[in-house]
């Protein structure tokens, strides 16, 4: 399943598109679905659904529940780990419970909400419920902050304002229940936004990422602790900031991050030796291992 109907869906397509080069560069029998509309119907015959969707609807739990009521494999997190993932608030309170470090944040609603008092810049804007850092603004100055939140909340109903963290960018696959080799993301603008991530040559990457001896465990265990607070399954990405003394602190979870052949999951999975091929055959045989949900009953 690829595309569908949030705002990531070019980059869902991309991913979508990898992956079944991929699978039938092995051999299976695949089938592209785009699940635009609500009225999709699997192939009969399907096995496993693959999710290469991003955003809304594919990555809020929304369309896994759908594939447990019909019965079949999926990979990814399930339903519940998925809705938690993908709202950052819920994300940092179960980080937040777990003892996992994150950035210190604040929720607004309301467009012409003040600056936050005790709070001093820089600080930055994320709609709650979106991702590959739609709507994200950074605020340097006090005087930005009405048009920044204004801009942010077009993409959502609240917004995460949260502490900017100064230090080395990373981010951290897992892949069933074990962490992959950091990725360190340097951006040459300073900034990983949408345009820093899916623009060519903007933003350098290193893997396994040259961190001091022992940050990178710390960094590994603090993304296996976010995967673990949200009762995540099977796989998913966990970006986390480095501070300068070498603490990590948990951004967020991407529960369906991206698959294309240059996507950070990818590279940290060929840095530990799974090939691209490889590593979407493991994505499957988890699913399948995993097994499908039993049907929900009808009632007469």
């Amino acid at each position: 399943m690829l595309g569908g109907p949030s705002a990531e869906r070019d980059v869902s397509l991309r991913s979508g598109a990898a992956v079944a080069a991929a699978l039938r560069s092995l051999g299976h029998h695949v089938t592209e679905l785009d699940p635009r509309t609500a009225d999709w119907q699997l192939p009969a015959g399907t096995e496993v659904v693959f999710l290469a969707l991003h955003g809304t609807y594919g990555e809020d739990g929304t369309v896994q529940q759908q594939l447990e009521k019909l019965g079949v494999p999926y990979t990814g997190c399930g339903p519940a780990a998925s809705r938690l993932a993908f709202d950052k608030v819920l994300t940092k309170q179960r980080c937040v419970a777990a003892g996992v470090p994150t950035a210190r944040f604040a929720v607004f609603a309301a467009p012409a909400a003040p600056w936050p008092a005790g709070w001093q810049p820089p600080v930055v804007l994320k709609p709650v419920r979106q991702g590959s850092s739609v709507g994200l603004q950074f605020v340097d100055r006090v005087a930005d902050w009405p048009a920044a939140l204004r801009e942010s909340l077009q993409f959502d109903t609240e917004v995460l304002v949260e502490e900017r963290i100064v230090g080395c960018e990373t981010t951290v696959g897992i892949l069933d229940g074990v962490a992959l080799p950091v990725v360190e993301v340097r951006p040459h603008n300073g900034v990983y936004d949408f345009h820093s991530k899916y623009t060519k040559g903007a933003t350098e990457y290193f893997c396994p990422a040259d961190l001091p001896p022992g940050v990178t465990e710390r960094v590994q265990a603090a993304a296996l602790g976010a995967f673990a607070a949200i009762g995540g399954g099977d796989y998913a990405r966990v970006d986390v900031m480095v501070r300068a003394n070498g603490e990590p602190v948990v951004l967020e979870i991407n529960t369906l991050p991206g698959m294309t052949e240059t996507s950070l999951l990818p590279k940290a999975a060929a840095a530990a030796g799974l090939g691209y091929p490889a590593l979407c055959q493991r994505m499957v045989d988890l699913a399948l291992r995993r097994g499908a949900a039993p049907k929900m009953e009808t009632r007469k």
